[in-house]
């Protein structure tokens, strides 16, 4: 199976990477946020610019090659770096459904939060994506007032919610799939950059990876966007039975306008700067899945491959 994934799209540029994407012929498309920039409380706003990137050439022939899914970011959901206090969070999930042509029974519309859990079947074994709503019933950030970095630690705030954590326990434990993948759409292993990230929010994350060593799932691959960047990270959880691979894709439209580096002692490979998107293949002709994790350039040139054996 052949998932190709990325984030972080501006609505009034045009999108050629799609057209690069649509060549590899991938099984599925997965949106991880800022699908465009909202940034507002006005839904007119959000559903124009929604309607500007859905009806661009390269995405309606990416809509054509392969099935969508998704999930929102800040600007997508409505407002910079935003929680659980959005005041048109449900009218914004809303719109992200229809962006995405969710069917009027989807229970997204009369639930909560925008996560999700889909299974593909890849001959007689099973891939499982699971997808994160990091927005709708996230806590505070706490701002860093002495200028070092964007954000400090919260350290009792949460990322999924209540509901949201029983639903991807008990998803977890009844999970039959013999591949994992799941989406979130900030970062959850990096812990040393200074923006939005999972450890802003310390207990939350140890919660999630205490989540992965109890239920045993079936080996998992992380992936995430937000950064405007492409990197790959690597934890190694005591108990879990398989290294936790975090791989983010970021930067359809635009990445960093400087070049630069920043920390990650959990990275495997190089910090990438330039747009980019994400294609993993996880291939079960060995019996265990092999995955492939490829970074591509809006050239399509090949900016690094990992392979995993579980």
């Amino acid at each position: 199976m052949l998932i190709a994934f990325g984030s972080c799209a501006h609505s009034f540029e045009p999108m050629p990477i799609l057209n690069q994407v649509v060549k590899h012929h991938p099984d599925l498309w997965i949106w991880l946020g800022d699908i465009m920039y909202g940034d507002s409380h006005d839904m007119t706003v959000l559903k124009k610019k929604y309607d500007l990137q859905k009806n661009k050439p390269e995405y309606q022939a990416l809509l054509k090659a392969t099935p969508v899914i998704g999930v929102y970011d800040d600007h997508d959901y409505g407002t910079n770096d935003g929680g659980k206090y959005y005041s048109k969070k449900d009218s914004s999930k809303l719109l992200l459904l229809d962006f995405l042509d969710a069917p009027a029974d989807d229970v997204r519309r009369s639930r909560p939060g925008a996560y999700a859990d889909y299974d593909y079947q890849v001959g007689d074994r099973t891939v499982k994506v699971i997808l994160l709503d990091t927005r709708y019933f996230r806590d505070t950030l706490y701002a860093d007032t002495t200028g070092r970095q964007r954000y400090l630690p919260n350290p009792d705030g949460d990322v999924l919610g209540e509901a949201q954590w029983q639903w991807l326990e008990q998803t977890l434990r009844n999970n039959q799939a013999d591949f994992i993948i799941i989406g979130s759409s900030i970062q959850l292993i990096p812990d040393e950059q200074g923006y939005e990230k999972w450890a802003n929010f310390p207990a939350a994350r140890q919660r999630f990876f205490k989540l992965l060593t109890e239920t045993k799932p079936a080996p998992v691959l992380l992936i995430s966007g937000d950064r405007h960047i492409a990197e790959v990270s690597k934890i190694d959880l005591p108990g879990l039975g398989f290294p936790l691979y975090e791989f983010t894709s970021s930067g359809l439209t635009h990445t960093w306008g400087r070049p630069g580096d920043e920390p990650n002692r959990y990275r495997v490979g190089k910090l990438m700067i330039s747009k980019n998107f994400g294609l993993i293949e996880v291939d079960f002709s060995r019996g265990k899945p092999v995955v492939r994790l490829q970074a591509r350039s809006e050239t399509d040139s090949l900016m690094q491959q990992n392979e995993i054996v579980y």
